[in-house]
């Protein structure tokens, strides 16, 4: 059985809530915020699900979670990887632009182009975040 972590950074509480959503759907995964867990731990997981919101000019948080990405992105290669997060202004680049990055280092997105929702999840979104936890608690 393939292992599952779940790791994201939140300021507002938004993707901290996708969080939650995505755990409901994936009830055996872990749960972290990225501060709670090293780049080399999250490694040893065979399905990553990373979270993180829009910052500045559409980019990730830059004092823990970028760091923290840029340190597991070498570790990424054939692993199963999903990514989410919320925003407030711009049109999503900054998930478009992170995704790129994924595949590019070698792994396989399981979400083509992230999970992002607009300020706190709607229902919609809610949903959303359960079934991209149950897409990946069945690989």
């Amino acid at each position: 059985m393939s292992k599952t972590v779940i790791v994201y950074w939140s300021a507002s509480g938004n993707t901290e809530t996708m969080a939650n959503a995505i755990k409901e759907g994936a009830p055996s995964a872990e749960l972290f915020s990225v501060s709670d867990i090293t780049a080399s731990t999250a490694a040893g997981y065979d399905n990553l699900i990373l979270g993180c919101p829009a910052m500045g000019a559409e980019q990730l948080e830059e004092a823990e979670f970028a760091p923290f990405y840029e340190e597991l992105k070498p570790a990424l290669a054939g692993k199963n990887v999903a990514l989410f997060g919320s925003y407030d202004w711009g049109d999503g680049e900054w998930m478009r632009n992170w995704a790129q990055d994924v595949k590019d280092a070698g792994a396989n997105l399981v979400n083509d182009e992230g999970l992002i929702a607009n300020n706190t999840p709607d229902d919609d979104a809610i949903a959303a975040c359960k079934a991209l936890g149950e897409k990946v608690a069945a690989l």
